[in-house]
């Protein structure tokens, strides 16, 4: 199989699977959106097409003329270096396109991808930015599950987007105590190292001085995280950052987000699979930094650095459960580059390190997450209060 070759089947497979993700979903469920921070399907179906359109086929494609002129500006997500774009919190009022013509926009796009990978086989520019593109629409598919859950939520007849207990539902429920997992620590190398793909804020990788320290063996419970609730965790300032207490009070929080009390007292966790009893035994999700911060200093812990958690998952037989696949976990490491990082030039740097203020590093994976998609490396970002992820809580020590 030549590269361009499977670079195409890669192509078809990673657009593929976003335009199954919308399958359960009408059109109207696909272009609503329930709040600033998230965007309808349909956005994320056109956005993720852009990208291709305007980082691969506008410069390379003979003859380029866009599928449609409006469509540079409508789903143009953050590239000021692009031009001028659409507010991203009123995505939701795009009623036009239509998804019927979002679905032929992917299908032009892919088309004339495909022909352009047929005609440039030996092009290593075009196949890394073709490479960039599907890393960058995995995130999107992530994100589609994540904001169709954030929207589902809000619907009095608590719909279920999916009943496939598999779909973004974390698996592997903890049994028993939390261990403790010991590191002597040391000069760590930290950053990505290997073949394959990475994102720039993964680099370059550099020797870091690590002290002794511990980690959980796996990740906090609802049971854990229910004891915190009924301990009064939501109304005692002495657990909270400055900021999460004026969160908590702003926003009357007194749980995780989609955790919901019926009138017998009993809770219930809102999810893609509809409204279901809260199970103690699996990770507890959708929480804060200012969460996620609070409980482990209610619970004599702290969240890691993400060069500890990096330096764990890379040790060999350690005895950690749960690194990727459920939740994200929050790190105490504010989202900054590595020394030496230098964006690369353009429109296309603007990708990741514009983010590097005002954010923090969640380090695996979730239920959410593309498979194949993350690594020891990967550096997720969000601001201290988001809680519509699946994001959740090791502690360290």
């Amino acid at each position: 199989m030549s590269a361009a070759t499977d670079l195409a089947r890669q192509y078809d497979s990673v657009r593929h699977r976003s335009v199954m993700l919308a399958e359960p979903l009408s059109d109207e469920d696909c272009g609503a959106q329930s709040m600033a921070d998230a965007s309808p399907v349909k956005w994320h179906l056109a956005h993720t097409t852009w990208f291709f359109e305007t980082f691969i086929l506008e410069t390379r494609e003979p003859g380029f003329a866009p599928f449609h002129p409006s469509f540079r500006f409508l789903f143009n997500s953050y590239y000021n270096g692009i031009g001028a774009r659409h507010p991203r919190a009123q995505r939701g009022l795009l009623t036009r396109p239509a998804m019927r013509e979002v679905r032929a926009y992917r299908a032009d796009v892919d088309a004339r991808i495909v022909r352009l990978l047929a005609a440039r086989p030996g092009d290593a520019e075009l196949a890394r930015l073709l490479e960039l593109g599907l890393q960058h629409e995995q995130q999107h598919q992530e994100l589609i599950l994540t904001d169709v859950l954030h929207l589902l939520s809000h619907n009095a007849l608590e719909p279920v987007y999916s009943g496939a207990a598999a779909l973004a539902a974390p698996a592997a429920p903890a049994r028993g105590p939390a261990r403790w997992v010991h590191f002597d620590g040391g000069q760590a190398d930290i950053g990505f190292d290997g073949a394959g793909f990475c994102f720039d804020n993964e680099l370059p990788r550099h020797r870091q001085s690590i002290a002794p320290f511990a980690l959980a063996a796996r990740l906090v419970t609802n049971g854990e995280y229910l004891a915190f609730v009924e301990a009064g965790g939501y109304r005692d300032p002495a657990l909270w950052l400055s900021d999460g207490w004026d969160n908590v009070n702003a926003l009357g929080l007194a749980q995780p987000l989609y955790w919901r009390r019926d009138g017998a007292g009993r809770w219930h966790e809102f999810t893609l699979q509809g409204l279901l009893p809260l199970d103690p035994a699996r990770p507890v999700a959708h929480l804060s930094l200012y969460e996620a911060a609070a409980y482990a200093h209610w619970a004599g812990a702290r969240l890691p650095t993400e060069a500890e958690w990096e330096f764990a998952v890379t040790e060999s037989h350690t005895g950690l459960e749960q690194m990727f696949d459920h939740c994200w976990q929050w790190t105490a490491s504010s989202y900054a580059p590595y020394p030496g990082y230098a964006p690369a030039p353009g429109a296309i740097g603007e990708y990741n390190g514009k983010f590097m203020i005002n954010q923090y590093v969640l380090r695996g994976s979730s239920c959410a997450t593309p498979p194949g998609h993350a690594r020891a490396s990967y550096r997720n970002f969000f601001p201290a209060g988001a809680r519509w992820q699946f994001t959740g809580i090791r502690l360290a020590r």
